[in-house]
């Protein structure tokens, strides 16, 4: 059962089951998402030097689905969580920032994953992503010294008031 097309491609967040397996599909699915993505930049980011390295309107109205298709399209990995919400796979995790249309980048796996340790590179990957594509992104530490990401529009670009 094909259940992506009946109901519409979702980018990975790594807060759900075990994406699909990268197949040519769900690689097909996705660069045409993130080529749609890029060509919105385009057609509504013409006041912009180069359209193609600002959010778009509809990403700010939607960031947690923008980012994780950006992240998703350059070949990083997301997280996933059981029903009880515990990792089951390492990869970024997304979820609503402190800030009104922020989202907070992490990364995260099982117990004994390894994913506290590789978290500052994969971090910084996720990072040099975001900032090619505009995005305004800032790291902290939080409890237990984890590494996290806060993203969010450039300075200029209107955020919703509700993430």
């Amino acid at each position: 059962m094909d259940t992506e097309h009946e109901t519409g491609f979702e980018p990975a967040t790594g807060n759900g089951p075990r994406n699909p397996v990268r197949d040519g599909k769900r690689d097909a699915s996705v660069r045409a998402a993130f080529e749609g993505m890029l060509q919105i930049r385009r057609l509504t980011n013409t006041g912009h030097a180069s359209p193609e390295g600002v959010p778009a309107q509809w990403e700010t109205h939607r960031p947690i689905r923008a980012i994780a298709l950006a992240l998703e399209a350059s070949g990083l990995d997301a997280s996933a969580v059981d029903d009880s919400g515990l990792p089951t796979a390492t990869g970024y995790s997304l979820e609503r920032g402190e800030a009104p249309g922020s989202v907070r980048v992490e990364w995260l796996g099982p117990p004994g994953s390894g994913a506290a340790h590789a978290e500052e590179g994969e971090l910084a990957r996720c990072a040099a992503v975001l900032r090619e594509l505009g995005w305004t992104v800032l790291l902290y530490r939080g409890p237990r010294r984890r590494r996290f990401l806060e993203v969010e529009p450039p300075t200029g670009v209107r955020r919703p008031n509700g993430g």
